[in-house]
């Protein structure tokens, strides 16, 4: 929504397209090119919050046939892997001209720095043309980040790939116990043989050793938003607030955050990033505040 907000006040024309069809992305794409300018196809994978991953080389190999097509037209891919990191997706290796991260999140990886950071594709031509515009604005705007965000993130790259690795382990087992629990309507996490696009995600969202890596963010569903409330009330170890990718696990409910004329999230939804608690304390925290939001929901009625 932030991003919905900032490319209108730009004047940007966009339009929202299921990121999980390329033939819905296709489509649009024709539609948008009957007029002239620059086009984005903007992937946000896994998406926030229901984690629906997009088929970045699909939508980046139809994008290259439709450029072909229209080669009066600039149409360049961008990726926001933040709920990906390197460690777990390479989008520029899967044919993408840049990728985005806010480094504030899983690259600096302890809640303490504000930090953004786009990378441009050597091995695409829009790539190029995007890292040298991009060079001309740092040059001439400053828009560069401090000296100390740049060695905080540092510091957290140094260990990403270990505390990933951890964080990918507990969500998976916390997503498996969700998705079988009574009160759970749905769990989204892309680890779940149930989740739409896990095909999609084993092969695309790969670790060391080659082994699958789903991330360390999910979200599940309870019946309405009184009983998220009271879910995210009861918890104990796990804290409620709004950032992820961090070594607290934090958890939140997403609609009340979001503008009323734009809300898209189910009232029912929270929102966890997966820190690097014991998952078993983990586990066991969700099984209370589970229990506690069941009893309350009760003897309300």
């Amino acid at each position: 929504t932030q991003l919905h907000s900032a490319l209108q006040d730009h004047g940007i024309a966009h339009e929202s397209v299921d990121m999980t069809s390329c033939n819905a992305i296709r489509q649009k794409i024709e539609e948008s090119v009957q007029t002239d300018g620059t086009f984005v196809v903007w992937i946000e994978s896994p998406s926030n919050p229901l984690c629906q991953v997009t088929d970045i080389q699909s939508v980046c190999d139809s994008v290259q046939e439709m450029r072909a097509e229209n080669e009066t037209h600039r149409i360049l891919t961008v990726v926001d892997s933040t709920w990906a990191p390197p460690c777990i997706t390479q989008p520029l290796n899967l044919g993408a001209d840049a990728v985005l991260h806010s480094g504030t999140k899983y690259l600096g990886g302890h809640s303490d720095v504000l930090l953004g950071a786009v990378s441009c594709s050597p091995l695409t031509e829009n790539g190029q043309w995007l890292a040298e515009r991009l060079g001309a604005v740092q040059t001439s705007v400053g828009a560069v980040a401090s000296p100390l965000e740049c060695w905080l993130t540092l510091r957290g790259l140094r260990t990403l790939h270990l505390r990933v690795e951890r964080q990918c382990q507990t969500a998976i087992k916390l997503a498996k116990y969700l998705n079988g629990h009574k009160d759970i309507v749905k769990c989204h996490y892309p680890g779940l043989e149930s989740h739409p696009q896990h095909a999609v995600a084993m092969r695309q969202m790969v670790g060391p050793g080659n082994d699958s890596m789903y991330g360390g963010m999910l979200s599940f569903e309870v019946e309405n938003e009184s009983w998220a409330m009271a879910v995210a009330g009861a918890v104990r170890v796990i804290r409620r607030a709004t950032s992820l990718g961090g070594t607290e696990t934090l958890i939140e409910h997403r609609a009340s955050i979001e503008p009323p004329e734009r809300r898209t999230s189910p009232s029912g939804l929270l929102r966890m990033s997966v820190g690097l608690e014991d998952a078993n304390d983990l586990q066991h925290d969700l099984e209370m505040a589970l229990e506690v939001a069941s009893q309350v929901m009760i003897s309300n009625k």
